[in-house]
């Protein structure tokens, strides 16, 4: 097929598509009398580019996409978009301030925070591998719009990035894979967000929430402790989980750092802890030392 065919075919330009060619998205066969000839593949490259670009991908994120089997270069990619969205909001609601004669100084040491806690969020998404990246991301991303004023809080900053650095990397065995490649990584960056906000919520208020999901939280608890959950990929997925967060230095130096960074971590997290004492109180028979 000849780049005439092709420009009807896709309603992109000649420009566009030699455009397209230098950039090394795709290379149709040249024929012996110099024209070049697009095959079935290359218009469907095309079609998937002209959509990418409309989304307002640049060339090197249309690249990983265009290469990745997987789908996990397009969810980064949204968690990033996301990410990009909510600076954008939080620079206008500074730029409000601005109008009714904030004090620029001010307004400086919030910009810097602003970067700094951008820079915390997609560190953890590009730290971590497919979906567990995507929900560490989005998980502390809510909790980094406070403003870093204190000593304390540019030490833990420093921290956080200093770990994120050096963070070993994590690798699971195929079947683990297969799993994640069937199951979680599929969730959207949509659902990962509405399950966050769900597991706030029960947090607010775990009376409520143990009270109306008693039913639930029994048949699932009676489910970890059957012998399908215990040789199933999720129950080995979390122990893999557990034990690199525990020798990547995640429990004893991120989560004390993220808590010093950020007061509304800080208060979340001790939420966490007196939800579990409720849930311990709850139903000590499933997480007793002879169930653990």
């Amino acid at each position: 097929m000849l780049i005439h065919e092709v420009t009807s075919q896709t309603k992109l330009t000649k420009k566009a598509i030699e455009y397209y060619i230098g950039q090394g998205l795709l290379s149709p066969v040249v024929s012996d009398n110099g024209y070049r000839n697009f095959s079935e593949e290359d218009i469907e490259i095309l079609r998937k580019i002209s959509i990418l670009r409309k989304l307002g991908l640049g060339m090197e994120d249309i690249k990983l996409v265009l290469q990745d089997k997987t789908n996990t270069a397009l969810q980064k990619l949204s968690v990033k978009k996301e990410l990009d969205i909510k600076k954008e909001l939080q620079k206008e609601a500074i730029m409000d301030k601005l109008q009714t004669n904030a004090d620029y100084n001010k307004i400086k040491e919030e910009l810097e925070a602003l970067e700094q806690n951008t820079t915390i969020a997609e560190r953890l998404l590009d730290s971590f591998p497919g979906y567990y990246g995507r929900f560490v991301c989005l998980h502390f991303a809510r909790f980094l719009n406070e403003p870093v004023t204190t000593d304390e809080q540019q030490k833990a900053y420093r921290k956080i990035i200093d770990f994120l650095d050096n963070v070993p990397d994590m690798t699971f065995p195929e079947d683990i894979v297969k799993y994640l490649d069937e199951t979680v990584n599929q969730l959207t960056t949509g659902q990962i967000s509405e399950l966050l906000n769900q597991t706030k919520q029960s947090l607010e208020n775990p009376e409520k929430f143990l009270e109306e999901n008693k039913e639930t939280l029994e048949y699932y608890y009676q489910y970890l402790q059957s012998e399908e959950y215990k040789n199933s990929p999720a129950c080995k997925f979390k122990s893999l989980l557990t034990e690199f967060n525990h020798s990547s230095g995640y429990y004893d130096i991120f989560i004390p750092a993220m808590k010093a960074l950020s007061p509304a971590y800080a208060k979340y997290y001790k939420q966490s802890e007196l939800a579990n004492e409720k849930l311990l109180k709850q139903y000590p028979d499933y997480f007793s030392p002879n169930n653990s």
